[in-house]
């Protein structure tokens, strides 16, 4: 662990030591507040994408990364000590349902630029430094038990990864 990574452990354990600390709240729900359309998800860069994107939250910070940024500031300006970065979503198991899988390290990088200039921005005018934690949802393959009931053995094919 570097000295910086280390400090920055120390100094978390010694708020926590002095009050609760809260994380954010659902990405998800306050995303579908936003009521956007396939053309949201899409934006210039997979303007021609031949597969439907629409609910592809994690795509968002690549194609409306001011919705992100909001959200994240929200949840923040309302007290969150920790925001989670857009990226429930952000491996290429689960982007493979898109066609996104070359999306993955981008979708993951500027997740956690948006996620860490809201914690700076809030930070800022509040005087209380903010902090970003990464996170990473369940994929949507199962490896332990069939997908489906007709064929009990049967596992999906997720490649290596």
């Amino acid at each position: 662990m570097t000295l910086a990574r280390s400090a920055i452990f120390e100094e978390i354990a010694q708020i926590a030591k002095q009050r609760v600390m809260l994380i954010d709240g659902a990405m998800g729900t306050m995303i579908q507040r936003e009521y956007l359309e396939e053309d949201d998800f899409r934006g210039e860069i997979l303007k021609e994408h031949t597969k439907p994107l629409k609910g592809n939250n994690d795509l968002l910070s690549l194609t409306r990364p001011e919705i992100i940024y909001k959200i994240h500031k929200l949840y923040l300006e309302a007290g969150a000590d920790f925001v989670e970065t857009n990226t429930f979503s952000g491996t290429t198991i689960a982007q493979a349902d898109y066609a996104c899988e070359h999306l993955v390290h981008d979708i993951n990088f500027e997740s956690a630029k948006l996620a860490k200039k809201a914690c700076e921005d809030v930070g800022k005018a509040t005087g209380r430094r903010r902090y970003v934690c990464g996170a990473i949802g369940p994929t949507n393959k199962t490896l332990s038990i069939s997908p489906s009931v007709e064929k009990p053995d049967f596992r999906n094919d997720i490649g290596a990864f």
